[in-house]
């Protein structure tokens, strides 16, 4: 599979690279997405391939394509609208780190989602990283990933590129509901990644959307506790 990112001379050096995807409570996605859009970052390139989804979409009067690059001073912001048609994943995300590791990131940060029944402390999120990846704070004191916790999906894929080609890169994998979309996995990804670098974003919004998301989960499980109970 090629990986064609348009225009071709777009520039990438020395950027910290960061990317979230569909995953368990949709952390990734939701953190890339709510960051693109507090820091006002500016749309740089494109990606296509093989397996471009045929779907698109706008936002505010623009066309909004499935892969898109975002630049905001030396951050470099990857975000997947649409995810790669299935079957497609494990071909496309390689690639993606091949053309990553050619590109002279200064590191990259994947963001994905943890099932929160796994939370065995008040930490909001873990961290994983690659040999190559020198933690400094607050990554430093993280907690790390527990042995024996298993990662699926495209940060799996990418982090395993990443380890047998000693480049460097971590994940923030933040705790997150595993049936809803979960806000505050977003906001726990966001909050480490502005102490990481030097962001100011408000995640008021976030936290009020997580609560009102909370709020109709617990309206539905009150509503099936009392149709039970009619019909015990």
């Amino acid at each position: 599979m090629t990986i064609r990112v348009i225009p071709p001379d777009a520039k990438f050096e020395n950027t910290v690279l960061i990317t979230g995807f569909h995953g368990i409570g949709y952390a990734g996605y939701w953190t890339v997405k709510y960051l693109v859009q507090k820091l006002e970052a500016e749309r740089i390139a494109f990606v296509d391939s093989e397996t471009v989804s045929p779907v698109a979409s706008t936002n505010q009067g623009r066309l909004v394509t499935p892969y898109e690059f975002f630049r905001k001073n030396d951050v470099t912001i990857f975000k997947v609208e649409v995810p790669p048609y299935r079957g497609a994943e494990l071909e496309f995300y390689r690639s993606l780190s091949e053309w990553i590791t050619k590109s002279n990131f200064k590191e990259v940060s994947l963001i994905g989602g943890l099932d929160a029944s796994l939370r065995t402390d008040d930490s909001s999120f873990r961290i994983v990283h690659t040999s190559a990846f020198k933690p400094r704070e607050p990554l430093a004191s993280a907690k790390i990933l527990e042995d024996d916790q298993i990662i699926v999906g495209p940060v799996a894929i990418m982090l395993n590129y990443f380890e047998s080609h000693s480049f460097p890169a971590y994940a923030i994998l933040a705790y997150s509901s595993t049936d809803r979309v979960d806000p505050r996995a977003a906001v726990a990804s966001i909050e480490i990644l502005s102490k990481c670098y030097n962001f100011e974003i408000d995640v008021e919004p976030l936290l009020r959307g997580a609560e009102a998301v909370e709020s109709e989960v617990a309206r539905q499980e009150r509503k099936i506790q009392r149709t039970e109970s009619i019909y015990t």
